[in-house]
């Protein structure tokens, strides 16, 4: 399935499905989404798989494609559901942000599956939903102390904390939101122009996503034997 037909039938219509409900409890169901699959989204690790293959196993290259592909469907998702201008924000945010959450999850898993983590692991899904906030919402909140670590951090730690599970997730949806929602005037207001809203909506989400997936390759560390 092409770039444009995976943007059209997968990833933009499942956001309109499921985005009225866009919480921190939510962002958690869309990471598992991502992770084990959804519709014609293959689960994380089976795609990861995939581009190891192509790759002819070099974990690197695959990584590369990975983020290439994920870039380029955000580009494709970011276009659609902001091409309507002002008049459909109350649709097209919380739709955004639902399909920017399950690519960013899904490209940050098949990185961390490439780099040899059981996604699984409680710690490591929630090192997953930590990669989202890039490294300068990581920062901020480990000097805030609402976060323990890195998402490496996160990851290897000896123990799951069960209470970071709803901390993660609520940083990362107010992250999301904050985002799509453009809280810089000119996100906003180009928005109200339908061509120029989606273009600006392509670009500002690829380029997340290229941020997103830069960040998770630099934290998750090789854990392969």
């Amino acid at each position: 399935m092409g770039v444009g037909r995976m943007a059209a039938k997968g990833i933009t219509p499942i956001g309109k499905k499921i985005a009225p409900k866009v919480t921190s409890g939510y962002v958690r169901e869309i990471l598992e989404r991502a992770i084990d699959g959804y519709g014609p989204i293959k689960a994380a690790g089976a795609s990861a798989d995939a581009r190891l293959v192509d790759a002819k196993g070099d974990v690197e290259d695959a990584i590369d494609a990975a983020v290439a592909q994920h870039v380029r469907y955000a580009g494709m998702q970011g276009f659609a559901t902001n091409i309507g201008g002002g008049i459909t924000l109350a649709v097209s945010i919380p739709a955004n942000v639902t399909g920017l959450a399950l690519l960013q999850s899904h490209l940050v898993a098949a990185i961390a599956h490439l780099r040899g983590y059981d996604l699984d692991d409680a710690r490591v899904r929630n090192a997953i939903l930590a990669c989202l906030l890039g490294e300068d919402g990581v920062n901020e909140l480990i000097k805030k102390k609402k976060l323990p670590g890195t998402p490496m951090a996160i990851a290897t730690s000896p123990v799951h904390d069960p209470e970071l599970d709803t901390t993660v997730a609520r940083h990362v949806t107010t992250e999301l939101l904050a985002k799509v929602t453009g809280r810089r005037a000119a996100l906003v207001v180009s928005r109200r122009i339908p061509v120029l809203g989606g273009g600006v909506g392509a670009a500002t989400d690829a380029y997340s996503t290229y941020q997103i997936g830069t960040y998770a390759r630099e934290q998750l560390h090789e854990r392969r034997v």
